[in-house]
């Protein structure tokens, strides 16, 4: 049978009428009929019954013992399933902000699992996003078209709410004269302020520089200064 299919044959759980259903895998499916057609039954009664048993089965006997053990369901066949997760039609949870991940507490787990075996992409260019050493860094910067104006950021806030003032002084401590807030210059020279109930992004602009009478040296330095301070992460911006 083909691995991208859910095939049921012969399902007779509840008012189903031995019925057979192909349903795709890694698809959107929705099952629809009227009140009474058999559509719980199917989803709930059969697929997820036996996916969660089988399940169950291949855990181990102590595993298995905190686990509730489900019947097997009333079908000939059934083949393509994978463990399975089953949220019921009256939610759990009234926070309107509950989701699939929340509600069935998988959320964290697979956060971890997309950071661990994931490959991050840019949201702009779609490129698959990858550590670069300093060298290659500079390299790429260089070949930016000569006397391109650019800036060396490094990012310290990212779409968090707050005033940030003590991150302001700091930097102004440290000899720092321009930050970039929310996509806009500021001078901390100069005095303003955050609203604290909105969130904003806080880059740090580290040097300003000119492709192609700026040396190699210095955009090195620029480069390693802005990865300390941005957590290994540097922005570098073409000024229009």
């Amino acid at each position: 049978m083909p691995l991208d299919s859910i095939v049921v044959k012969g399902a007779r759980e509840h008012n189903l009428k031995n019925i057979d259903v192909v349903i795709p895998r890694d698809r959107l499916v929705v099952i629809t009929g009227v009140s009474g057609s058999g559509k719980s039954s199917l989803a709930f009664d059969t697929i997820y019954a036996e996916g969660q048993r089988r399940y169950v089965e291949s855990l181990s006997a102590y595993a298995r013992q905190f686990l509730g053990r489900m019947e097997k369901p009333e079908v000939d066949y059934i083949e393509g399933l994978s463990p399975a997760i089953s949220i019921d039609q009256r939610g759990p949870s009234k926070n309107p902000r509950s989701t699939v991940g929340t509600v069935t507490e998988t959320y964290d787990y697979l956060r971890l699992l997309f950071a661990r075996v994931g490959h991050p992409h840019c949201p702009k260019c779609g490129r698959e996003i990858v550590m670069q050493t300093v060298q290659q860094i500079v390299d790429a910067v260089q070949n930016i078209p000569g006397g391109s104006r650019i800036m060396v950021l490094a990012p310290l806030i990212r779409d968090r709410k707050g005033e940030y003032q003590a991150v302001f002084d700091d930097l102004r401590k440290a000899g720092y004269v321009r930050v970039r807030v929310d996509g806009h210059i500021y001078d901390l020279a100069e005095e303003f302020q955050l609203d604290k109930n909105k969130k904003h992004s806080i880059e740090v602009v580290v040097d300003r520089l000119v492709i192609g009478q700026s040396d190699q040296s210095r955009i090195a330095d620029s480069v390693e200064t802005a990865l300390k301070l941005g957590a290994g992460v540097v922005l570098v911006s073409i000024v229009d």
